[in-house]
């Protein structure tokens, strides 16, 4: 079967490329998804996004032992679901800092600076705020308002205030450094995917061809030009044509991985696993960075709302209460606050992160009787939002079904420990201050022991994970290790671009989902241009 463009992965930004490019009735389009439709009811409950890593909507992929990580493995969850990550994540509507794009630009992307970007994203964004200067009114992403009745949540924004920090109300008006809830991708409380959002609405478009558990095992290349795609469904293979481009949106794992099975990425490494180079690309694969996490626990003095609202006869009523109306508990997750913040008053940017949370890390349902409540417990996640660490991205073997080799470099550059340390002792600081400090009190972990530099740095590399946002995997840019350009046309073979987090030259200070959408609007945008 022959088709126009064929989009490879129907992800956060996969789903916006095969919708924007079918808007042409005379286009024909294919989107090719590994996972299965995303119609279960979990997929939906904002609050349940943490039970979907571990279960048939994850590709169940763990990184290579972390050498400078107490070699520990990492699990590094991605939807494997229409809709990608869009349909598993933590709902948070994040960019980033206006000068992240300006920095890629001067990295080489071209057209990519803030300015640029910004009627891309307001494309996209259907912003409870209505149309203005930094949000979109009418686009097919709805984006609610964030909400919380924890009292705790109040007193982390009045904390702020009295120690000079600034509270926001719209982390994406401008500089976003400060306090506040971010906005969420839901729709009347309902979790807004990239399916749901841009599929959903054009699946009846008879231009448009959704296959779903066809996983994509080669792109044909054909004299230096991609001409198609082998794919597995249902244990047989088929080979689709694609008569003017292929679009490949597998996000910072499978990109690259399937770059390299098509022999097209690092020479030596492609020959070691005995696949044929077709074309040599160093950058494939290079590159992969992650948000490194550290969390951090401390008891509450008085009950939060959340723990009591999991006792099982509460909860069972706020499901029925969000199946009929949207609202309560189930609609979103136990979100407290978001700071960004600077670990240098001279930064331009702030390097640091933190996601207050109102429960128990080990939180879970509960009833008289039965099981017991977890304490009550405010959870600081500390996040370093732009580290210097690299890792890679690499076949196991020549394999289409087996995972690829992920080495996330976890740590390995030193000024990366240093702010993860400076982190946790701001947030020990933070909490201590009042009226914070009337809410919670004793550290349950790491705890007042480990206070040395080297007793931080241990606990550090004992605990640290990641945001799930991995990005840089097929970098843009005009040098000789870019491996797309700036219209995401892959270097050196004609007719295939690469449209995910994958070709971000640098990882944004931000959350990474509505970013790979902005960067599906682009690509769609470029290649109707063309």
């Amino acid at each position: 079967m022959t088709y126009d463009y064929i989009v490879i992965g129907g992800g956060s930004a996969g789903c916006v490329v095969a919708a924007r490019l079918s808007e042409r009735a005379e286009n024909s389009v294919l989107l090719l998804e590994s996972g299965n439709a995303d119609r279960n009811l979990m997929l939906a409950m904002p609050l349940v996004f943490t039970a979907l890593r571990e279960s048939t909507f994850d590709w169940g992929y763990d990184s290579d032992p972390e050498p400078f990580a107490s070699d520990r493995v990492m699990p590094t969850p991605r939807g494997k679901v229409l809709g990608g990550s869009s349909s598993v994540n933590g709902l948070m509507y994040s960019r980033g800092h206006p000068k992240d794009y300006d920095q890629w630009m001067q990295m080489g992307a071209k057209g990519w600076s803030y300015d640029e970007v910004l009627p891309l994203f307001k494309k996209s964004e259907r912003n409870w705020r209505g149309e203005g200067p930094t949000h979109g009114g009418s686009g097919p992403l709805s984006v609610e308002r964030s909400a919380t009745d924890e009292p705790v949540a109040k007193a982390i924004r009045a904390t702020a205030d009295s120690l000079g920090y600034r509270t926001l109300d719209d982390f994406e008006a401008g500089d976003p450094e400060g306090f506040a809830l971010p906005d969420q991708t839901t729709l009347r409380g309902r979790r807004a995917s990239a399916s749901k959002a841009f599929l959903d609405p054009v699946r009846t478009r008879g231009n448009l061809t959704i296959i779903t558990g066809a996983h994509a095992t080669r792109i044909v290349i054909d004299e230096g030009c991609a001409t198609g795609v082998d794919y597995l469904k249902d244990g047989q293979s088929f080979r689709v044509n694609a008569t003017r481009e292929i679009i490949l949106s597998g996000g910072a794992y499978a990109s690259p991985q399937l770059m390299m099975l098509s022999g097209i990425g690092p020479a030596d490494h492609l020959r070691d696993i005995g696949i044929p180079v077709i074309h040599d690309l160093p950058g494939v694969g290079t590159g992969l960075q992650e948000h490194p996490l550290v969390p951090m626990g401390f008891l509450a003095k008085k009950p939060f709302l959340f723990s009591r609202q999991l006792r099982a006869d509460r909860l069972a009523f706020s499901l029925v209460k969000w199946m009929l109306t949207g609202r309560g508990v189930v609609s979103r997750a136990p979100l407290s606050s978001i700071a960004y913040h600077k670990s240098r008053p001279d930064l331009e940017r702030p390097d640091l992160e933190n996601v207050f949370m109102s429960t128990n890390l080990a939180a879970n349902v509960w009833f008289p009787g039965w099981r017991k409540p977890q304490p009550d417990m405010l959870t600081s996640l500390n996040v370093v939002l732009r580290p210097g660490s690299r890792g890679t991205v690499r076949l196991r073997s020549n394999d289409p079904e087996a995972p690829p080799r992920i080495q996330l470099n976890l740590l390995q550059d030193s000024d990366d420990v240093r702010l993860l340390r400076y982190s946790l002792r701001w947030t020990r600081d933070f909490v201590k201050q009042a009226p914070l400090s009337e809410y919670v009190g004793a550290e349950a972990f790491p705890g007042p022991a480990v206070q040395s530099d080297d007793a931080l740095d241990a606990f550090i590399r004992q605990s640290v994970t990641i945001t799930q946002h991995p990005a840089c995997t097929c970098e843009m840019g005009m040098g000789n290790d870019a491996v797309v350009d700036p219209e995401l046309k892959v270097r050196g073979i004609d007719g295939l671009r690469i449209a995910d987090a994958s070709v971000m030259p640098t990882l944004i200070g931000g959350h990474t989902n509505a970013p790979s959408m902005m960067i599906g609007e682009k690509a769609a945008a470029m290649i109707l241009a063309s």
